[in-house]
């Protein structure tokens, strides 16, 4: 019998009203026009109404990038090689990443998890060895993975956050590597909202025009085999990678922990509307980073009703458009916490009327 993570199925927890409202209360008396903040104040607010109390923080930050392989690089979808998915593993290790330099800035944790990859890494500082199989298999022509392959890729993602909450995480950040993922991140995003590759393929690592082209065909493809199967685990077995399947795993194992998850670009974003479609009470867990350049996510943004903090035209991947976003966060809970009210303060309130 196929056994799933509890973070799949059980129940997660709810904002806490009452500190809601009383971070609401609070911003309506702070010495500035209302709203005049802007989405720092809702942010302030929602963090509160998470964290259960009136002056939220979000740190400690943690930073946990999982990277896998793609069988659907058969296909030629990718400009780059997939040695470069062992290579940036590597590279994360080594501080040389764009999340690596990110992290160190922003002094967030930052573990690397493989699930799975054709070629092969040493033992390095940081890297968590949880190799599933080489790379998943090629979705244009079969499941990606199987059932059970997805389910332990969710396993090792609730383990993260597992980890993470034992380390006293306040705020996750997941990233992605995996050479080949904005092709089945795109799939997926086809299946979950009937819609055609088309208009949600994108140029991923940097294909040209007629590379887009054919990694659309391919995509198509992919869809015809999977057919209408609406099932999430279904879909993410058939459609997914080990990354994004361990993505979803830790953003629904972190809600289920009580942590907010500060969701990146295309690739995380679509995992993370894989685990909304599982269990719709997680959407208030998740803040938005950035709109990527990678002209699915906005599609995927507007099915999960969200409203990013940034636009910065970045599509890089690895959790960096969120980590970049963290300053914005502190921000938010820095004037939350630290402005003074009117009272305080003796300064004259607006008059009503």
């Amino acid at each position: 019998m196929l056994r799933l993570p509890s973070c799949w199925t059980q129940q997660l927890p709810t904002p806490d009203e009452h500190s809601f409202q009383r971070a609401t209360e609070r911003q309506r008396v702070l010495t500035k026009p209302p709203g005049s903040l802007g989405q720092l104040e809702q942010l302030a607010i929602q963090l509160a109404g998470l964290y259960g109390c009136e002056q939220p923080t979000v740190d400690p930050v943690r930073i946990t990038v999982f990277a896998g392989d793609h069988g659907v690089c058969e296909e030629g979808v990718s400009a780059f090689p997939q040695e470069v998915t062992a290579q940036m593993i590597a590279n994360f290790a080594n501080g040389g990443a764009a999340i690596s330099v990110l992290a160190k800035q922003l002094g967030a944790s930052l573990e690397v998890v493989n699930l799975g990859i054709v070629g092969e890494v040493p033992a390095l500082t940081g890297v968590r060895d949880e190799q599933i199989a080489p790379g998943t298999a090629n979705l244009a022509v079969t499941d990606a993975m199987t059932e059970a392959e997805a389910c332990s890729a969710l396993a090792i993602g609730d383990a993260a956050a597992e980890r993470n909450a034992n380390n006293g995480c306040r705020l996750f950040i997941g990233g992605d590597m995996g050479i080949g993922n904005t092709t089945s991140a795109a799939a997926l995003a086809c299946a979950l909202l009937n819609r055609s590759p088309e208009t949600l393929v994108g140029p991923g690592t940097g294909l040209d025009t007629a590379g887009v082209s054919h990694k659309s065909a391919v995509v198509s493809r992919a869809l015809k085999r999977h057919g209408d199967n609406t099932d999430p685990l279904a879909m993410l077995a058939s459609l997914g990678g080990f990354e994004i399947a361990a993505l979803a795993g830790a953003i629904l194992g972190c809600a289920a922990r009580g942590i907010p998850v500060l969701v990146d670009g295309f690739i995380v974003s679509v995992a993370a509307l894989v685990a909304v479609r599982q269990q719709p009470e997680l959407r208030p867990w998740l803040l938005f980073a950035h709109r990527s350049a990678e002209p699915g996510h906005q599609a995927v943004l507007e099915a999960l009703d969200a409203r990013p903090l940034l636009d910065l035209g970045m599509r890089l991947g690895e959790g960096s458009g969120a980590a970049v976003a963290v300053p914005l966060l502190r921000s938010a809970c820095a004037l939350h916490n630290g402005m003074a009210s009117f009272a305080d303060a003796g300064v004259t309130d607006r008059e009503e009327g």
